[in-house]
């Protein structure tokens, strides 16, 4: 019999753990299609180095946006190539649990159901993400104490307060690394009249960018091409010139952390001011996020020692103990 599987189901990045055996792959969510015979090149990795490095007729393809499938039938061939590499077979069918955006609607959810069943799964059960990424960021959400996660993916921000293993307050908004980067190509493109690609701006953001001041600002080398020439043009840009860049959509989550606090019920809110805030994702690792939400919120905020794989962590330890675990799970109506 095939493990069951437990899949963080990212807009950025898919991560996939196997029962008894823990995460068995992380890689980007992107597959590479043949544009006019539909066969799929590549997935992951392999296909988020071809991003805008491709003939015409190979495409590079996310099928997933702000969290949500945008479009059925890729999501069902990129699930079908995850089972595969799981080793699942028609012989073998396991059973799926995968974290979606609290955000999601009933209709979205279903989607992924669908798609899931569609790529060969016995199975499928969902789980919200920010509950997952609680779990793995080893909060005691079942006792009634009030814990705070703030999850920042690649295409969603969601902040929720978990007490007694449900959602009592959450806010979400569509805004994550997806945003900074594309908020850096415009930045660039404004000032500098430079055209760069996603990649370049995501590694610009890794590298020397940051949500708060840092003791050190950096600067770093952007090559790009020269809208007004077409030629190739290097520049030098700074740390805080990337900060600027970046924060309105910082704010958009600042703003999302403070509204879900202000909505919550006042003995919740002193668990959080004791315990502090934990914060998780991909989004998790921009420098100085930490220190910008808790100047902000006046809430302690720490960073959790795995952000990226606190959602896939936690989804995998609801899959080892599935039946004690099955009132945090949601109802798609099926």
């Amino acid at each position: 019999m095939a493990r069951d599987l437990a899949i963080d189901l990212g807009t950025a990045n898919t991560l996939v753990y196997q029962k008894q055996k823990g995460i068995l792959f992380a890689e980007p969510t992107v597959l590479a299609l043949n544009k006019e015979t539909g066969a799929v090149l590549a997935m992951g990795e392999e296909a988020w180095q071809m991003i805008g490095r491709t003939p015409g007729y190979i495409v590079a393809v996310r099928p997933l946006r702000s969290g949500a499938i945008s479009d059925f039938e890729i999501t069902e061939k990129l699930l079908r190539l995850i089972l595969q590499r799981a080793g699942v077979s028609r012989m073998s069918r396991p059973r799926t649990l995968i974290s979606v955006a609290s955000a999601l609607t009933e209709i979205e959810r279903r989607a992924v159901e669908e798609a899931a069943l569609s790529a060969g799964a016995r199975s499928c059960h969902l789980i919200e993400e920010p509950v997952a990424a609680a779990i793995g960021a080893g909060l005691p959400i079942h006792e009634p104490l009030g814990n705070m996660v703030v999850d920042v993916g690649g295409g969603t921000s969601e902040v929720a307060l978990i007490s007694m293993g449900g959602i009592v307050t959450n806010t979400a908004t569509r805004v994550g690394g997806f945003d900074l980067d594309a908020a850096i190509q415009n930045y660039v493109r404004r000032e500098y009249t430079i055209a760069i690609g996603e990649r370049t701006a995501e590694r610009i953001k890794m590298t020397i960018g940051s949500a708060f001041p840092l003791a050190h600002e950096e600067k770093a080398e952007l090559r790009g091409r020269d809208l007004a020439t077409g030629l190739p043009k290097n520049v030098l840009i700074t740390s805080e010139e990337i900060r600027e860049a970046i924060n309105e959509q910082v704010r958009a989550i600042i703003t999302a952390v403070v509204e879900c606090l202000g909505q919550s019920p006042p003995d919740l809110v002193q668990d959080v001011l004791t315990n502090g805030i934990a914060l998780t994702g991909g989004g998790a690792m921009l420098k100085g996020l930490d220190m910008l939400i808790s100047q902000e919120a006046e809430v302690p905020v720490h960073v959790t020692p795995q952000p990226l794989e606190a959602v896939v962590m936690g989804a995998g330890r609801c899959l080892e103990a599935f039946d004690s675990i099955k009132s945090v799970l949601l109802d798609t109506g099926r």
